[in-house]
């Protein structure tokens, strides 16, 4: 009796095809980063090293739309932003939230660089390009950015513009994202769990801090093992969780006191959206407002703050019809607009000068 292998794959079984990317080094020559932009980096991440050390006492500011989808807009927003960025910067770092990839708890729009055209292409090597450029052009405004990464590809093609990375709720407690984050260049703000776990960050940060040796990409895109000396600049972010906010005085003395028994720095910063406004963009005044006045009585240990902000309020449905969008309006969470961003920035500005 003669014994018949089945005649099918083994392997990519589920896998309609594999496009080859454009390697990161060659996507860094397509357009040189300016003096201006390596300072801007540079001098920013050394300014948000400084404030989670208390050696300096400025509040960062985080500040910006939930999703970058629209190149104009987000220039729009950044040139807007550095104006009162420039107003402000004796009391406030203000950092542009420039974030490209979404995290999806089933499924939605992922993000400006996995589908940079709105309509489930997924051009990913395009949304690189375009990626890069908004990042090169904000840089070069002299604007810090900050955005979330979510798996660890992407940074070899975008990290170098960037000042400030979280790693959020939904990947904290993913051993993948620890790895990346301890060789990252930059500070990293690990974000309290879905639920409102802080062990999840905590472990996060414990574990960032340590050498690691993982799977990744190198400048010319060659797959390679990636050994890490560990990065000591991570941070916690409070965003809430399914009890609700998690920025009131106890929750505050609840994640100091628990930083401290891990032996890590008790600087924290507070993500005004999220489940600390109830999800709901019209409450992050609420969030910020309580917390700016709990630094301004004496807690120092709030070392930031996080706004979703756009040129509009709300948000809109990403629809098909691509010209019924509006100009300056989230297609994901709802975010405040500029108007209001403007004022809470500069009322920040007049109290901390005011406390001192």
């Amino acid at each position: 009796m003669t014994n018949s292998l089945p005649n099918q794959p083994l392997q990519d079984v589920h896998v309609r095809e594999t496009v080859p990317l454009v390697a990161p080094r060659y996507l860094k020559q397509e357009e040189t980063i300016s003096d201006v932009a390596v300072k801007t980096v540079i001098e920013a991440r050394e300014s948000i090293k400084r404030i989670l050390s208390g050696e300096e006492s400025r509040l960062i500011v985080v500040v910006g739309p939930c999703s970058i989808h629209d190149h104009v807009a987000a220039l729009d927003y950044a040139h807007r932003l550095k104006q009162l960025a420039d107003r402000v910067q004796d009391k406030l770092l203000v950092v542009m939230r420039v974030y490209f990839e979404k995290p999806r708890t089933t499924v939605g729009w992922k993000g400006l660089i996995n589908d940079p055209h709105l309509n489930d292409t997924f051009d990913i090597a395009t949304g690189l390009r375009i990626g890069r450029r908004i990042l090169l052009e904000v840089a070069s405004m002299g604007l810090p950015a900050a955005t979330e990464l979510l798996e660890p590809i992407t940074p070899q093609y975008i990290a170098d513009l960037i000042s400030l990375t979280a790693i959020g709720a939904r990947t904290t407690e993913s051993p993948t994202h620890r790895q990346m984050a301890s060789g990252l260049s930059m500070p990293v703000g690990f974000k309290n769990g879905t639920n409102g776990s802080l062990q999840v960050a905590i472990d996060a940060m414990l574990a960032a801090r340590s050498q690691h040796s993982f799977l990744g990409i190198d400048n010319d895109g060659q797959t390679c093992i990636v050994n890490t000396h560990g990065n000591p600049w991570g941070f916690l972010i409070l965003r809430g969780g399914q009890s609700g906010p998690n920025y009131n005085p106890e929750s505050l003395a609840e994640s100091l006191k628990r930083l401290n028994a891990a032996k890590l720095p008790p600087r924290l910063m507070v993500d005004c959206s999220h489940a600390n406004s109830n999800k709901d963009y019209l409450l992050q005044h609420v969030c910020w407002g309580d917390c700016l006045a709990q630094r301004i009585a004496g807690n120092k240990n709030i070392v930031g703050l996080m706004l979703e902000s756009n040129l509009m309020p709300g948000n809109q449905p990403l629809t098909s019809d691509l010209t019924k969008l509006k100009y300056g309006v989230s297609i994901t969470d709802g975010c405040i607009g500029w108007e209001e961003t403007e004022r809470l920035i500069l009322s920040a500005h007049e109290q901390l000068s005011s406390a001192e």
